[in-house]
This record gives structure tokens, sequence and C-alpha cells, in this order.
């Protein structure tokens, strides 16, 4: 136990990578006031009476006699929107702070825009930890917004996502079995179908069954299309229109012929549109309770899903050549 551990380098750092952290900008002015500014995820919290916080900087780092010199420096927690700043003070050499936005906080301090949270700190103590440098500092001022962080792991920005709650299952029922809260199917479905029924509770407020509603808005996508390329569009639906589905809407008035290619008329046209913006506006209302950020991790992982298990399905929107 006394003998001293042999570390992979590599392999270490790749352990510490599992350690999903936050990413700051630290920022302080050098003795001829020169603005100086590093990306660091070393940041922690010490203390909430005083407040206190810590980071670390290489010994080797350029920067480092300006932050030791420094009476007061700034801790800058980046937004999910800040990945290209991040990199930006992650380099070396360059001027970083060219085009940036600044305020000026304790002691000329540049204060960057647009963050999660900025801290400015005072220097309390300094301490070498190995081939770093460690700063502690009481926290003078903060001020801070709600919006989503940056997040870091395993060597690459993420997005952090809220974990949701557990979904209500009966007493007594087996935790482990396939079909249960934790099944892809289960969840894509349920996900599904509570969402649609209220579409189509507008849908049927204009006569329109899923297979019509489906068949106009496809076509409002684009007009002018054969009754078998329109059914190719929306295959991925399950369902399929026939000339019956086609004759009813003729007879409601939402579509015409034009030898063998659909169009929508005018009420056709209309109708489908209302529709379709109260998909949004309820598409609007239920994002909006997840965040931003959330939104865009929940389309991303759907649109994965679907080139994952895609058989070859059309979209609505492909142009392909026309039957003839």
């Amino acid at each position: 136990m006394n003998a001293k551990t042999q570390f992979d380098p590599r392999e270490f750092r790749n352990a510490l990578g599992t350690f999903t952290t936050g990413v700051t900008i630290i920022t302080a002015s050098a003795p001829d006031g020169t603005p100086v500014g590093i990306t660091a995820n070393s940041f922690n919290s010490v203390s909430l009476d005083p407040p206190m916080v810590l980071w670390s900087l290489a010994k080797s780092s350029r920067n480092l006699e300006a932050f030791e010199t420094s009476e007061y420096w700034a801790v800058h927690i980046l937004s999910a929107e800040q990945e290209a700043l991040s990199n930006r003070f992650a380099k070396s050499g360059d001027d970083k702070f060219s085009g940036v936005d600044i305020d000026l906080g304790l002691g000329g301090v540049p204060l960057l825009n647009g963050c999660c949270t900025r801290m400015q700190c005072k220097t309390s103590f300094m301490y070498e930890g190995g081939d770093h440098i460690i700063f502690v500092g009481e926290v003078i001022e903060f001020d801070h917004q709600p919006v989503a962080p940056l997040v870091f792991q395993a060597g690459k920005y993420a997005v952090a996502t809220r974990k949701s709650a557990t979904l209500s299952m009966a007493p007594g029922a087996d935790v482990d079995s396939s079909f249960s809260e934790d099944f892809i199917g289960y969840l894509l479905a349920r996900a599904h179908f509570q969402f649609y029924s209220q579409i189509r509770q507008h849908a049927l407020s204009y006569g329109l069954n899923d297979t019509e509603y489906f068949f106009l808005s496809v076509l409002s996508v684009k007009d002018g299309r054969s009754l078998e390329k329109l059914n190719s569009l929306f295959s991925y639906t399950g369902f399929e229109a026939n000339e019956q589905v086609l004759q009813g809407l003729r007879d409601k008035g939402f579509v015409r012929l034009d030898g063998t290619t659909c169009y929508l008329t005018e009420v056709g046209r209309d109708s489908t549109l209302r529709i379709i913006a109260a998909a949004k506006a309820l598409e609007a209302d239920v994002l909006d309770r997840f965040g931003y950020w959330e939104t865009v991790s929940l389309k991303n992982l759907l649109k994965q899903l679907i080139i994952q298990t895609d058989p070859g399905l059309a979209h609505p929107w492909d142009d392909g050549t026309e039957a003839k």
C-alpha cells in the first residue's frame, strides 16, 4: 500500500474525463492592464460563509504570472451557447478578447457577457498542487441568469438535461419486465399518442379522420402529387389512402383532381394550415416546459433514433420523380 502507484497518464486522463463538469473562463488583468483569460473546468466551490471558490492553473501556463500578481479575478460559468467562446479562450497566442463584448469589474478585470454566472473574486490563498497552482478566492460580487450551462464530459462538449421523474407504476409491478417505463417502445408510443390525440381533436373539428389528415398535411408540403406518391410519403404512419378516401375529400371540397394528380383547393389548404398551426402551438406549449437545450437534445435524439431504425421510408418533403 505504501508503494507509489504507477499510472498510465492517458488512462488516468480518460478516468478523470468520466467526471462531468461545467466549463468556465477565468479572467484577470495583467500588471500592465492587458486582459488575460483562460478556459478551465477545474472550478469548484469551497465555502458559503464566507463565499469562496477555487480553480487551478498549470505551472507551465504563460498566464500564470498575471493571475499570481492580480488581486482580483473573475469566474464565468459558460452557457450552452458559448462553445465557440470556450474554444477561443482554450487556445494560446491570439488576442482572445478581440471583438468580444466585455464589461470591467473589480480591479479592471474583464467580464464576459451572456454567461450563466459571473463571479468577481479576490485572491485569498494560492497553493501548490503538483503541476498546478490552486487559486482560492472570496466571491465579492456575482450575477447569474437562468440559462442552460455548457457541459464537458469525456473530452467533448455535451448538453445538460434534467433527469425525468419516475413514471407511476402499479404496486407490485415487475420493474424488470421488458414492458416497463424504461422500454423505449412504450415511451415513444405513449408520448406520440398523448401528443397526437390533441391534434386529432382539431382534425375531427374539420370532419377529418387520421388518414385524411395525413393525406392533406403531406399535400400541403408540396401540392400536385399522385395518390400513389402521397401514400408513399406518409407510409411511416401505417395508414393508406384509397380511391374512397380521395373521393371523400373531393366531396368535402378539400381536394381536386387533374387527371391522376391531386391538388388542394383553397378551402382544403386553409383548413389544413389551421390544423397544422394548432399542432405547432401545441408543440410550442409542450416544449416551453422543457427549456431550449432540452428541446434541442430531445429533437436530436429522436432524429438519431429515426436514422438508426429507418428501413428506407420516404419523408413528406421528399421530392422524388412521380410514378406515371
